[in-house]
C-alpha cells in the first residue's frame, strides 16, 4: 500500500512539471484528486479493510491526499505567478467595446425564439430550498443526486440550485394549467472539472403543459429551437433516459461541431454532446405544481446553454468560459 501510494505521489509531481497552462493543472487535479481518482478509490476500499488495517493505513492514505493536494495548490500559485500581466501606467490604452458573452448570446437567442413559439419568460432563485430543488421534482432523500458530493448545501438549511427545474414547480403553483413557459438561469454543481464540465454552467428550462402533449412536440419543439440558433439544420438522435421528474424520459444529443461526429476530447470521442434531458413530465411532479394528472400532461427539458455556446462557436474547452480571460474570448467577435 505504501509504495502504491509512493507512486501516486511522484507520478503527480511529474504530470506537474508538464503544465503550463491553467487547463492543464485542472486536468491534473481531476485526474489524482477528483471523485474517480485513484487516491479516492484508495480511501472508498477503507471501508472494506478490517479494523486493523484501517488503523495501519488510514492516516497514511489521508496524508498522502492531502500532500497532494499541496502540491496542487503550490503549482497553481507558482503558474499563476508566472502568468502574472504586469501593467506600465505610461502607456496608454487602446479603448474598445466590449461585446456579450457567448453564453449570454445563446441566451437571448434561445429565450427569443422561445417567446416567439408561445413560451413565457420566468425567473426563479439560485438558493433554493430542498423542496423546489428536489422532493418537488420526485427525487426521494435516499436519491443520488442529494448526496453532497453533487450538491452545494449552504449554512442557512437551503443549497445553490442543481437545476433550473425547481421553477416548474414554481410556474405551476403560480399560473395553473394550460402552461408554456421558459425559464433561463445559472445552476451549480460540485462537479470534477474537465473539458466538458464546469462547477457553474447555464441552462433554460422548458415546459409545456397542456391536454394531449406527446414526445412529437418535444421533439419538434428542440429542433425549431436549435436550428434556429446554429443557423443551419442540426443532426439529432434520441437515446432513453432516466430521470425522476419526468416519466418516459430522454437524452437529446446533438452531432459534435467541433469534430463533425468523427469524436474528439470534447465528445468523448462520440460524435455526440449531449444537449437536452427531458420527457414528460411525470404526474407526480403535476402533483406538487397543484395541477391535476388525470386531465393535463405536458413535456419538460433543460437545454444546456453552455454546450450550446460551444457547438455553435466552436469552443473545445468549457472552462474558457468562466475563465474571464477577455483576450480570448473577444476572438469570436460577438456583437
Amino acid at each position: 500500500m505504501e509504495k502504491e501510494l509512493e507512486i501516486l505521489v511522484e507520478e503527480l509531481e511529474k504530470e506537474l512539471q508538464n503544465c503550463q497552462k491553467e487547463a492543464d493543472l485542472l486536468n491534473v487535479k481531476s485526474s489524482f484528486i477528483g471523485k474517480k481518482s485513484k487516491i479516492s478509490q484508495i480511501l472508498g476500499s477503507l471501508k472494506e479493510m478490517s479494523v486493523e488495517d484501517k488503523r495501519k493505513y488510514g492516516s497514511i492514505i489521508n496524508n498522502t491526499k492531502k500532500k497532494m493536494e499541496e502540491m496542487i495548490t503550490n503549482y497553481a500559485e507558482n503558474l499563476e505567478n508566472q502568468n502574472e500581466v504586469v501593467f506600465d501606467d505610461s502607456v496608454i490604452y487602446d479603448t474598445q467595446i466590449g461585446s456579450l458573452h457567448p453564453v449570454t448570446i445563446v441566451a437571448k437567442e434561445v429565450t427569443e425564439c422561445m417567446k416567439k413559439m408561445g413560451f413565457t419568460v420566468v425567473s426563479g432563485p439560485e438558493m433554493e430550498t430542498e423542496y423546489y430543488n428536489f422532493e418537488a421534482l420526485n427525487i426521494p432523500k435516499d436519491h443520488p443526486a442529494r448526496d453532497m458530493q453533487d450538491t452545494y448545501y449552504l449554512d442557512n438549511g437551503m443549497l445553490l440550485r442543481t437545476q433550473t427545474s425547481g421553477n416548474q414547480i414554481h410556474a405551476m403553483e403560480k399560473y395553473g394549467a394550460p402552461l408554456k413557459v421558459c425559464s433561463p438561469g445559472r445552476v451549480f454543481r460540485n462537479e470534477d472539472l474537465d473539458a466538458n464540465h464546469e462547477n457553474t454552467f447555464f441552462q433554460v428550462e422548458g415546459m409545456v403543459i397542456d391536454k394531449d402533449i406527446s414526445i412529437e412536440n418535444l421533439l419538434y419543439t428542440m429542433k425549431q429551437i436549435l436550428t434556429e440558433v446554429m443557423k443551419c439544420e442540426v443532426n439529432l438522435r434520441l437515446r432513453p433516459g432516466f430521470f425522476p421528474f419526468t416519466e418516459p424520459s430522454y437524452e437529446i444529443d446533438m452531432e459534435c461541431t467541433i469534430c463533425k461526429g468523427n469524436g474528439c476530447p470534447t465528445c468523448k470521442n462520440s460524435g455526440w454532446i449531449e444537449i437536452v434531458p427531458g420527457g414528460m413530465v411525470h404526474p407526480n411532479v403535476l402533483k406538487a405544481g397543484g395541477i391535476n394528472p388525470e386531465e393535463y400532461n405536458g413535456f419538460a427539458f433543460g437545454l444546456g446553454l453552455t454546450r450550446l455556446a460551444m457547438m455553435k462557436y466552436k469552443i473545445s474547452d468549457i472552462r474558457i468560459l468562466n475563465g474571464g480571460d477577455i483576450r480570448y474570448l473577444k476572438q469570436f467577435n460577438i456583437k
